[in-house]
């Protein structure tokens, strides 16, 4: 069988380096086991459906993150979400998101339905989401001209989008808040379909947090322990540790990170009563060290109350 010929336009060897680098080196980093390292924590209907809708408020979130050195082909992830609560049971929210690393891009677009149980004071929850939506990826041959007689390279994008959806549980509190999702149930229900998904894809998460009241006359203060616990499919366990210091008084936050993958985050945040912004910085400690130099996250949140009815 003869081999297929490829020709690259400029700058296209770099990425398909980066892609072959990604693939094999940057698996066994916190890259792509989770593309979001310190918005997960700020925006947490991210990774369990079961927290989209969790107050009274229209949340909007947008997420970017990229590699502090740019060369061609670095990851970018980029993530919207929206959840509101329609009723004082039900949430519902949408979550789009964009990976993109070297020639390899991935869309997911999902709806989400949540359900919401009061306990008892201490607005106690015990929550339940689900999210359901498609999934797609594809080469992009922008920055590939070629020809491939036996379409070797040209059989991944004959893959169809398919159908996918994630569960969640967690329970909250003023204080306290711990919850777990399965993102992949399509590989849960049908093991014979696991080829045809990446294998990096995450198998489960979970995050506890835990909320320290420092008060006094003039300032009010929150220091929040965060722990979380991720399995991706082919890799080690991951384990993250940290804590979040908040100055509500001034609107002001500072978090850090460490995740078991090696590498740290630092996020520093400002909120408003409508808006939020955060700038994360990942420190990366592993075999790409040399190559990414870090990444880093920008988080914009817009939070729109909802309107009371007049009193007649």
């Amino acid at each position: 069988m003869r081999k297929p010929m490829l020709y690259i336009k400029p700058g296209g060897v770099a990425m398909l380096f980066v892609t072959a680098l990604l693939m094999c080196t940057l698996h066994s980093q916190a890259q792509t086991l989770n593309p979001l390292q310190s918005i997960y924590f700020q925006n947490q209907y991210l990774y369990n459906p079961a927290l989209a809708g969790m107050d009274d408020n229209i949340n909007i979130n947008l997420a970017y993150r990229g590699q502090w050195t740019e060369f061609p082909g670095t990851p970018k992830t980029t993530s919207f979400t929206t959840d509101f609560q329609p009723t004082e049971k039900v949430g519902l929210g949408i979550d789009i998101e964009e990976d993109v690393a070297g020639l390899l891009t991935q869309t997911n677009i999902m709806g989400t339905y949540a359900y919401h149980v009061p306990l008892s004071d201490n607005n106690q929850k015990l929550n339940f989401g689900l999210s359901a939506g498609i999934f797609n990826s594809r080469v992009n041959y922008n920055d590939v001209v070629g020809q491939l007689p036996d379409n070797e390279i040209f059989l991944y994008n004959q893959i169809k989008p398919y159908f996918d959806g994630e569960f969640g549980v967690a329970y909250s509190s003023n204080n306290f808040s711990i919850g777990a999702a399965i993102p992949d149930l399509k590989s849960v229900f049908f093991r014979t379909s696991d080829e045809q998904f990446d294998v990096d894809r995450l198998e489960f998460i979970a995050l506890a947090s835990y909320k320290i009241y420092l008060q006094n006359e003039d300032r009010n203060f929150v220091l929040e322990p965060v722990a979380g616990f991720r399995v991706v499919y082919g890799y080690n366990d991951i384990v993250d540790a940290g804590f979040k210091f908040t100055m509500e008084n001034y609107g002001l936050w500072l978090q850090t990170i460490y995740h078991s993958s090696q590498s740290v985050n630092v996020c520093a945040g400002f909120q408003t009563g409508i808006y939020a912004f955060s700038f994360a910085y990942n420190f990366e400690s592993g075999s790409l060290v040399d190559y990414a130099n870090g990444s880093f996250e920008l988080g914009v949140t817009v939070k729109l109350g909802k309107k009371k009815k007049a009193v007649h």
